[in-house]
């Protein structure tokens, strides 16, 4: 596998990504920030993992947002 320095999300799986996430913003911040029901309504790592799975446009909206979230807390 060919390293890639400067992609955070780079041999990292959805769950990992998705706990990250959750461990930074919390649920409910996380539903703020990406509005969709499987973070605002009785949300889980399980039943997210599905829908994001599924759903593309999400994932890459979760991705994006970890991106985000990398960036800030490497630069603190």
């Amino acid at each position: 596998m060919e390293a890639q320095p400067n992609n955070p999300i780079h041999g990292k799986k959805l769950d990992q990504i998705l706990k990250e996430l959750v461990a930074y913003y919390g649920w409910e911040h996380l539903g703020h920030k990406i509005q969709i029901g499987c973070f605002r309504n009785n949300p889980s790592i399980g039943s997210s993992l599905t829908f994001l799975r599924r759903t593309n446009w999400a994932k890459s909206k979760v991705e994006a947002l970890y991106i985000e979230m990398h960036r800030k807390t490497t630069q603190s």
